[in-house]
């Protein structure tokens, strides 16, 4: 069973003067697969506006919940060998075993240099896209006017979340091609449900190419049967609050319109509800909370999580309701904000 763990968001790593990367605000993004691993999955920045980085190193740290000593210590590097003045790149970095145990992890990034500049001389598109069972789709690789070698095309995954969490990296390898060759190649493999969308790039040893973003398609995810169409802010007796205070319990709850499909088997929906709250003028996530139902009938229910803030300022509160398989049968709820002071 997939699920997130606790993460840190956002770090900066200077090697000289004028470089620098960092570890963009809604990643790193935790869970384990089932296997059992522990997967940390991410993406990188490359800051500077004139000077390419290669080589950037990631450091993993995996805890549990009561020893302050490491469990293990993974050091990974983005999926880009050369990452260009402004770009990103994903990374994704597993634990050494299968290990229960871990809860948490600590990401950090190490060194880094300073890289020639690759020639933007790659493009990649895909046609034909279907999901069901697995997601498949048709590719063309375009390679630029020099051959190419070790040439890479790069799936990086992202869910329904606000801003989108980066949660699975697949690499398609290519290998070799002649100086303008236009290679075809397929992709057909199960993929996360949660999964809405995902970007595509490719790299060889002297070009690259820019990433396109590429939606799948609404009704090929999932058929919305749930509708948020109300989201409070409570206190313990059930008022209304336009703001509160730090260290206060407050009740985040939505009001949710069900129906359910003709074909269907059971008028029973298991479902997670999530609360994802945000700071203003800020691209951390503050908390995320949840909660398990389960729909029993058609019409208005109601669902809710308890956030205590730990900090104040102008907050903003997003809702969002998946089925047990981590498909979204919502879209997501109207967003609120709150002042905590």
């Amino acid at each position: 069973m997939l699920f997130p763990i606790t993460s840190i968001f956002a770090q900066k790593t200077d090697t000289l003067p004028t470089l620098s990367v960092i570890l963009t605000s809604n990643t790193p993004y935790v869970y384990q697969d089932e296997q059992g691993y522990t997967v940390v999955v991410g993406e990188v920045k490359n800051t500077n506006t004139l000077t390419s980085v290669t080589d950037v190193r990631i450091r993993v740290i995996f805890y549990d919940d009561t020893n302050p000593e490491p469990l293990e210590i993974v050091e990974g590097k983005s999926s880009l060998q050369v990452i260009p003045p402004l770009g990103t790149s994903p990374y994704i970095i597993k634990s050494k075993t299968p290990n229960s145990e871990i809860t948490h992890a600590s990401v950090s990034l190490g060194l880094f240099n300073s890289s020639t500049s690759k020639s933007k001389q790659l493009s990649v598109e895909v046609n034909n896209i279907d999901l069901d069972d697995t997601l498949r789709f048709s590719g063309v690789l375009k390679n630029g006017a020099a051959p190419s070698n070790n040439t890479n095309v790069y799936l990086t995954f992202y869910d329904n979340f606000q801003p989108p969490r980066i949660i699975d990296v697949i690499t398609i390898p290519i290998g070799n091609a002649e100086s303008n060759e236009t290679i075809n190649f397929n992709f057909n493999e199960k993929i996360q449900s949660r999964i809405v969308g995902f970007t595509i790039s490719a790299e060889s040893n002297v070009f690259y190419s820019d990433p396109k973003n590429v939606t799948i398609p609404e009704s090929e995810i999932a058929t919305k049967l749930v509708t948020i169409s109300k989201v409070s802010i409570l206190d313990k007796e059930g008022k209304n609050l336009s703001e509160i205070k730090v260290g206060s319990t407050v009740i985040i709850q939505s009001d949710a319109w069900i129906q359910f499909s003709a074909d269907q088997k059971t008028n029973e929906t298991p479902y997670t509800y999530y609360v994802q709250i945000k700071q203003s003028g800020t691209p951390y996530v503050e908390f995320i909370g949840k909660y398990d139902g389960r729909y029993i009938e058609t019409g208005q229910q109601s669902q809710s999580v308890d956030w205590i803030p730990e900090s104040s300022g102008l907050f903003f509160i997003e809702t969002f309701v998946w089925d047990r398989n981590n498909v979204p049968i919502a879209n997501p709820g109207p967003i609120v904000l709150i002042l905590v002071k």
